[in-house]
């Protein structure tokens, strides 16, 4: 297994962080909101990130990265300004969506874990997205789309890369 890359946290952005941990200090059920906010500033939530927050929140680091690890929509590596997932749950599974990310592979030239060169696209495979009555379904930055078939993936991506 590779080894992470330490990432270099300016003081910059530390003192964001810091504000995003202060607004939540002391109130319970702080760490997902917190993740949540510092992700959406940071781009990622890697190791050196979850480490300010433990210190500042007063939460163990094993603790914040057992969450990171665990759900979903946290992530330890850093995206494209598109982040395509692909739902590999039973439903959308059953229906083709290996397929379907087969060719999102294929079309922006990555595989599943990876990042467009350009950092425009990363694509990652999921499980249940909670749109089961849609499958095979993909979300492009929280956008669902649903019922798909190969012939989708290329328009669908030539929309984002017009932006």
């Amino acid at each position: 297994m590779a080894k992470a890359r330490k990432v270099e946290v300016s003081e910059q952005q530390k003192k964001e962080i810091l504000s995003i941990v202060d607004k939540y200090k002391g109130t319970k059920g702080a760490l997902i909101p917190v993740l949540h906010e510092v992700q959406e500033y940071f781009g990622y939530l890697p190791l050196e990130v979850q480490e300010i927050i433990s210190d500042n929140l007063n939460v163990p680091l094993a603790e914040i990265y057992g969450v990171v690890t665990f759900y979903t929509q946290f992530t330890t590596q850093p995206k494209g300004k598109y982040a395509v997932n692909v739902c590999l749950g039973t439903a959308c599974y059953v229906k083709g969506s290996a397929k379907i990310l087969e060719k999102f592979e294929e079309t922006l030239g990555i595989k599943a874990g990876g990042v467009t060169e350009d950092g425009m696209f990363s694509i990652d495979a999921c499980r249940c997205v909670g749109a089961c009555g849609l499958a095979p379904v993909a979300m492009i930055n929280g956008e669902v789309y649903g019922k798909l078939v190969q012939d989708d993936v290329k328009s669908i991506c030539e929309k984002y890369m017009e932006n």
